[in-house]
């Protein structure tokens, strides 16, 4: 990383904190005019934004958890280290009609990805399936023998999902330095699960394929390039909180992936209650990101949904 891309990062960041409440007011007409555009579902998919990189995809009946975060974090909660936990009356009031869930899918194990996993799974008897940070994370929680760790690119068949996991990174949030929170999930002990504690692990995008549609799910910013898929894309589910940190992302994702749609996520503020109104990632410029997909390709319709609200064709 060079220091002319550290300046880079600095400078944007202060232009920000300098016009925080502008920026904030064009993100969130942004959000609301992305949010008018529709999305290409087959007959019969529900898809559901839990904010962050969470999802609800259903298909007669069958449902897949992707990422699912619901029990949000306060920032003082990270800063002070106490052990962050799963609230279960938040489960009971987001996701009381998910349907059956034919499995959780997890793309990394940061807290803001994995916190609420191990008591879905305990809840719904679905299985788990992310890398062996995850794994760990279940036995936590005795639920070891719920959790598959993946075989990238595996098809895995969940009733009427068959899903790939591919070999991804996590963007290096730290000024392009480094990954927060980076390394296995190593912790022996529920109380010592600090928001700190959930390590990243492995990261993984979801390849993912149901009533002849192709959708693919990338919860942070970043890629190997040529583990990306080519092409056959319908549909990409893209954490756009920090792609400023990885060189050239949008070029390269979408050149492999060569979607029809983007639809935003990760760009609202996940230390903030679901029952708050929706707020914004820091410097995530939501409002600059068409421009950004238009500056790759003309040909891509880019999208967001509102949270917690069932989008159906």
């Amino acid at each position: 990383m060079s220091a002319h891309r550290t300046a880079h990062h600095l400078a944007s960041f202060g232009r920000f904190l300098a016009r925080r409440d502008v920026r904030e007011q064009a993100d969130r007409a942004a959000q609301d005019d992305l949010a008018k555009t529709r999305i290409p579902l087959p007959a019969g998919l529900e898809i559901e934004w839990l904010g962050t990189a969470g999802y609800r995809l259903t298909y007669v009946g069958q449902t897949l958890l992707i990422d699912p975060y619901l029990t949000r974090v306060p920032l003082k909660a990270v800063l002070r280290g106490r052990p962050a936990l799963a609230d279960l009356d938040l489960h009971d009031r987001y996701l009381s009609d998910a349907g059956e869930v034919a499995a959780i899918l997890v793309g990394h194990t940061h807290f803001d990805h994995a916190i609420d996993v191990p008591e879905l799974a305990r809840a719904t008897r679905a299985k788990a399936y992310g890398s062996s940070s995850l794994v760990q994370l279940m036995r936590l929680y005795g639920l070891g023998e719920q959790t598959i760790a993946v075989q990238p690119r595996h098809p895995y068949e969940f009733g009427p999902f068959t899903v790939r996991f591919v070999p991804s990174l996590h963007s290096k949030l730290l000024l392009g330095y480094k990954v927060p929170m980076d390394g296995a999930l190593s912790c022996e002990h529920l109380d010592h699960l600090s928001p700190r504690a959930y390590r990243c692990g492995p990261v993984y995008g979801l390849h993912i394929e149901v009533a002849g549609t192709t959708l693919y799910h990338q919860g942070s910013a970043n890629l190997i390039d040529d583990q990306v898929p080519a092409g056959g894309v319908d549909i990409f589910l893209a954490g756009i909180a920090g792609r400023s940190f990885t060189e050239n992302y949008w070029a390269r994702i979408l050149r492999r992936l060569e979607p029809r749609m983007v639809v935003a996520s990760h760009y609202d503020d996940f230390f903030r209650p679901l029952s708050s109104p929706m707020g914004f990632s820091t410097n995530v410029n939501l409002a600059a990101l068409p421009d950004e997909i238009r500056a790759v390709s003309r040909d891509i319709d880019v999208a967001a949904l509102p949270p917690m609200t069932t989008i159906a064709p």
